[in-house]
């Protein structure tokens, strides 16, 4: 993503990164003790041999708590491997996760896990709290989250990390990204899939800043030229894909339709499906 892109004052966004850790924090405290499975009020959808249905019969972990320590907001790294660094309380890396529609799906047998998004880009999966990763020189929005084994995100305040980050040591050019603005982020589906992960695909995003209602913003996602209007933040099963390379579009637009601003709200991603 370039700079370009971006709209607002870097010295604003600096300010914005923190506050929202602090946020999180706080927030996040605040969420019930207790696992609890809920229902979607929303139907399976089904177009031109492709069914969409939203599943949230997943364990929850209202306790869990992701903050990444290092690098902090604002802060420049060397050049090249990134060294990161997490606080992680009460959310277990490398458990396998319970959940009989999730474990129909793709997953990860080293279980699970954190989500690291630098821009936008497809994520890379971290099953410790340290561990480095090659980004290039200059000004990123680093989004990180927890995982349970088959991917699917956690979704309340405590369980996501939202910063900007200078890599390099030449002078930086502000992104002017607003991180209290709504926001979007691809995570699911990915690469290639084979075999019993090909009946059912997850789909997958992440939020911030904004929900999801039948009257308010939306997620309108295109696959391989269907479209679907999702009005709740969920997970859902994708079924009927054809094999090899499929097309996923995700846009967050508000009650008309319209694509909402920003630099991650509009993204296409392709993965591949086979025997």
């Amino acid at each position: 993503m370039k700079a370009s892109a971006f709209l607002l004052g870097g010295s604003l966004l600096l300010a914005l990164g923190a506050c929202d850790t602090t946020r999180q924090q706080t927030e996040g405290t605040s969420q019930s003790t207790a696992e609890t499975v809920t229902s979607p009020t929303m139907a399976a959808m089904e177009k031109n041999g492709i069914r969409l249905t939203p599943f949230d019969d997943s364990p929850k972990y209202p306790e869990a708590q992701l903050r990444l320590k290092t690098p902090p907001s604002g802060s420049t790294s060397p050049s090249g491997a990134v060294a990161f660094d997490y606080d992680l309380t009460n959310f277990v890396l490398t458990k396998m996760s319970s959940g009989m529609t999730g474990n129909e799906m793709a997953v990860s047998e080293k279980g699970q896990h954190i989500h690291n998004i630098v821009d936008n880009q497809p994520y890379t999966a971290h099953y410790t709290t340290e561990f480095t990763k090659n980004i290039a020189d200059g000004q990123h929005v680093v989004l990180s989250f927890l995982s349970r084994s088959y991917h699917e995100s956690l979704k309340h305040r405590g369980a996501y990390d939202l910063r900007v980050i200078n890599v390099g040591s030449a002078p930086v050019q502000p992104l002017n990204a607003d991180l209290s603005a709504a926001h979007m982020f691809y995570s699911r589906p990915k690469d290639t899939y084979s075999g019993n992960d090909t009946k059912k695909v997850m789909l997958d995003f992440y939020l911030v800043n904004t929900t999801l209602s039948p009257e308010g913003n939306k997620v309108r996602a295109t696959i391989n030229g269907s479209e679907f209007m999702l009005t709740e933040w969920l997970p859902y099963t994708m079924e009927g894909l054809p094999m090899g390379q499929n097309t996923v579009k995700l846009e967050l637009v508000d009650n008309s339709g319209n694509l909402i601003p920003g630099p991650f709200n509009s993204v296409t991603r392709t993965f591949t499906l086979q025997p």
